[in-house]
């Protein structure tokens, strides 16, 4: 038997989702963790999360396979779009529209209409969280790293003596750092990146560092149908798992990392390292295809729609019918993205260096300063008649 007191906590394990656990139950509720593995942690780690749980006695606790739902809710979509946040930030933290979802769930299992996050509230999460959950139902939304932040000011100093106090150990590097990793990559923040200095020896994630990379460099061959990888040199998987392939084959060369500065939709500028090993490769790969199959005009609007879906995502409207409406036509651009890629590393970047495609915009006669089937007549013409309006005005306003 459940009660009203009930409440489900999105968990992943952290610092701030563990405060959460015995600051709630201190405040009279049941807590019931739900942890939605979307594809960043190994089995060791989906250990730890689950041992931590049971540690903090949790009323119950689920854990989700998130991956197929976020291949196919964000990473399609993104690919599509192929634009990052300001041109840079591939939008990592798209797993949290995904773990509200899978809380949710588990809230109508439970039968309590009361939802539980982490976030704090000097980021962009608690707006994604609380937009998503208001979008899907009317829920009781309880933030206690919001709530502490009204009497403490050194946050997470404040939650690492609060655990320790009731025997609860933290790990060494959680002390230093935010973490966040799932099948889109790892973020970082904290410690000297927050205070706009360069990254220390313990800034690290998934990608190798130029001393380790492989002395022989990496191809790949990626292919496309409507847009969505569907094979990773010629063997066919999910998607979820493509994904996870590449970030595993990438990372050894130090491919998708990158600091970056953004504007947060709080207003605050926000630093973070990010590493999104899979997803450069990917991007790289749709970007080269799409390029040399759609039209000059589709090429050329194309990015005005991604760069809004972007801006929806990033700052919470997850749900909101524009982005539906963005995405019908990413999908609609895609019907002549079928072919494939081969992608080719040194370490550190990573470029497309083979097209394969029925539909790549081939003239038959005519190679791009090679050859042509047109005469000087007809190119003088057009050039005549393209330039016109610039040719006049310099005409009437030469001096």
């Amino acid at each position: 038997m459940t009660t009203n007191r009930d409440i489900v906590l999105a968990f992943s394990g952290g610092l701030d989702t563990s405060f959460c656990v015995p600051y709630l139950q201190e405040r009279g509720w049941s807590v019931h963790t739900v942890f939605a593995d979307t594809g960043g942690v190994d089995a060791e780690e989906r250990d730890f999360i689950e041992g931590r749980a049971a540690e903090l006695g949790v009323a119950s606790h689920v854990t989700v396979d998130g991956g197929p739902a976020i291949w196919e809710g964000f990473v399609k979509p993104f690919v599509w779009a192929g634009e990052g946040y300001q041109g840079q930030y591939p939008l990592l933290v798209s797993d949290r529209y995904l773990i509200v979802e899978a809380a949710l769930k588990r809230c109508a299992e439970l039968g309590t209409r009361a939802i539980a996050h982490g976030c704090t509230g000097m980021g962009n999460d608690q707006v994604r969280f609380d937009l998503a959950v208001k979008a899907l139902g009317d829920y009781e939304i309880v933030a206690p790293i919001r709530e502490i932040q009204k009497e403490h000011t050194e946050v997470r100093a404040y939650e690492q003596k609060y655990l320790e106090d009731r025997g609860f150990g933290v790990r060494a590097k959680q002390q230093a750092y935010t973490i966040n990793e799932n099948l889109l990559g790892l973020t970082m923040s904290g410690g000297e990146i927050d205070r706009w200095q360069a990254p220390g020896e313990g800034a690290v994630g998934w990608c190798k560092p130029r001393a380790e990379w492989p002395a022989e460099p990496l191809r790949v061959r990626i292919a496309f149908e409507k847009g969505e990888a569907v094979s990773l040199d010629g063997e066919r998987m999910a998607g979820h798992d493509l994904l996870a392939r590449l970030n595993g084959l990438f990372a050894r060369y130090g491919v998708g990392r990158g600091l970056y500065t953004g504007d947060t939709t709080i207003g605050l500028k926000g630093r973070i390292i990010f590493e999104a090993p899979g997803l450069a490769a990917l991007l790289t790969a749709h970007r080269a295809l799409e390029e040399a199959v759609l039209s000059k005009l589709q090429n050329r609007f194309k990015p005005d729609v991604a760069r809004k879906w972007v801006e929806l995502v990033y700052e919470g409207f997850f749900h909101d019918p524009l982005k539906t409406d963005l995405e019908a036509f990413l999908a609609s651009s895609q019907g002549a993205v079928n072919g494939e890629v081969v992608l080719e590393t040194h370490g550190g970047s990573v470029g497309a260096v083979a097209i394969e495609s029925p539909h790549i915009l081939n003239a038959k006669g005519a190679t791009y300063a090679q050859a042509a089937d047109w005469g000087v007549a007809e190119a003088e013409g057009f050039i005549k008649l393209f330039g016109m309006s610039s040719t006049l005005w310099a005409e009437v306003n030469r001096t």
